[in-house]
């Protein structure tokens, strides 16, 4: 039933858009992770997960939330602070990043050496990849109808899965909570959200929820707004809820000898062994299969919708689609381990200056002075380059930057280029748009109420 156009109501279509986005974003790396976070932090694990929660749960939703609530309610009005042209680079690099050039072919990778390989070893990973990417080209290929197969169908499946594993594991706890000498709670979360990539995911994850919400029939832009930040909140609730169970069972374990030593897959294996038995491989086979089918599924629809819109058209996001699936077969089959190797240094140079244009995206109404996001953004840039690539005395200067240790030595030269940013005054005409803006938004609102 259609209610003045829509085809949803608001609260049906925030749901709907709310689950898909949340199976979308719970992809291998955030299930395997947290068990690792709660096993290193042990009896301390809560603290460990405030600090991936904000790191990863927290970025994600500010991402998310920043490019509908900027001026101009897209994702231009993200990066732009950078420069038309070198924002649109940007984004595009963090599009291919996390489309066919490491998180498309990782799912595959990963739900074969985690499931597939143990269950099914008579099947090689060239094989299992032709099926795996034909029926994410079979459910991607409609874009309108994304959003509806992964949030009415795939994430139930992956949600009902997630809770057996964990209520299991509160219930029957495998041990006790013990003291981890030397650990660095907070330090270890900040660093293991980090790296599960969610915060620089979310700009490009909107595009995804934009277009739902426009097929809904939500075409207003604060309709747009409502229902993209409502989505990014349900799924924000869901992944916290999830994360601080898979980190509580990690903790269970940190006084469990069988348990030390073992890497983030192998870990998350022996929980589920422990916990469920013999069904523990089937369960955490269709748990994998699951969460990386949903990604692979939702990030190709980005991608698609990205280039489409780049390009006024131009590409096609069938073809599109097509091309990425394809390419993401090729790389898959180079196996977990090399796409890892490939991930890190590429996504630990662009993570940066994207936290940075969020923060001051979310900020748009009250940071005036674009140079303060963009020199910020571009001082975050080069510090991470210095810091993930072999620059000799350049790279040694970052290491000894505060908070390098943790991955984040980009902070403090970030705050330099704020500051130097807040110096330099803005032209008169983009002075004048920005008035002419306000006023606009204004009279807008007026016109609402």
């Amino acid at each position: 039933m259609e209610n003045n156009g829509k085809t949803r109501s608001k609260r049906s279509a925030i749901i709907i858009m709310g689950l898909a986005l949340f199976a979308t974003q719970f992809g291998a790396g955030n299930l395997i992770f947290p068990p690792f976070l709660g096993r290193d932090t042990g009896s301390h694990w809560f603290i460990g997960f405030i600090g991936f929660f904000l790191m990863d749960v927290g970025l994600a939703v500010a991402a998310i939330i920043s490019v509908v609530a900027n001026k101009k309610g897209t994702m231009d009005g993200v990066t732009d602070r950078m420069g038309k042209i070198p924002g649109k680079i940007m984004v595009s690099a963090i599009i291919i990043c996390l489309g066919p050039l490491i998180a498309i072919p990782r799912t595959a990778a990963t739900t074969y050496e985690m499931g597939i390989k143990a269950l099914l070893p008579s099947i090689p990973l060239w094989l299992f990849g032709l099926i795996f990417y034909g029926i994410t080209l079979l459910l991607v290929i409609r874009p309108t109808k994304v959003v509806d197969i992964i949030g009415n169908y795939l994430t139930p499946i992956l949600l009902a899965v997630m809770v057996l594993l964990i209520v299991a594991g509160i219930i029957h706890p495998i041990d006790t909570a013990t003291l981890v000498h030397g650990a660095k709670p907070l330090n270890a979360g900040i660093v293991n959200g980090y790296q599960t990539l969610d915060g620089i995911g979310g700009v490009p994850q909107a595009l995804m929820m934009i277009t739902a919400a426009t097929a809904y029939g939500y075409t207003k832009k604060e309709d747009i707004r409502d229902t993209v930040a409502g989505s990014a909140l349900i799924s924000g609730t869901l992944l916290a809820l999830v994360y601080g169970g898979l980190t509580y069972l990690g903790s269970t374990v940190s006084g469990v000898a069988a348990a030390q030593g073992l890497d983030q897959a192998p870990l998350l294996m022996f929980i589920t062994g422990k916990l469920l038995g013999n069904f523990g491989a089937i369960a955490l086979t269709i748990i994998v299969l699951m969460a990386c089918l949903t990604t692979s599924i939702g990030l190709s629809s980005v991608v698609g919708d990205y280039f489409e819109t780049l390009s006024n058209g131009k590409l096609q996001y069938k073809k599109t689609v097509v091309t990425v699936i394809i390419i993401s077969y090729a790389l898959s089959n180079f196996g977990l381990t090399n796409i890892i190797k490939l991930a890190g240094p590429i996504l630990g140079i662009l993570y940066p200056p994207m936290i940075v244009l969020v923060i001051f995206a979310l900020l748009d109404r009250v940071v005036k002075n674009d140079h303060i996001a963009g020199l910020g953004a571009y001082f975050a840039l080069a510090a991470s380059l210095m810091g993930n690539l072999p620059m000799g005395p350049l790279s040694d200067f970052i290491a000894k930057m505060p908070f390098a240790s943790d991955g984040l030595g980009w902070i403090v030269p970030a705050l330099i280029g704020c500051i130097i940013g807040a110096f330099i005054k803005m032209p008169e005409k983009a002075e004048i748009a920005e008035k002419i803006g306000d006023s606009m938004d204004d009279i807008d609102l007026d016109l609402n109420n």
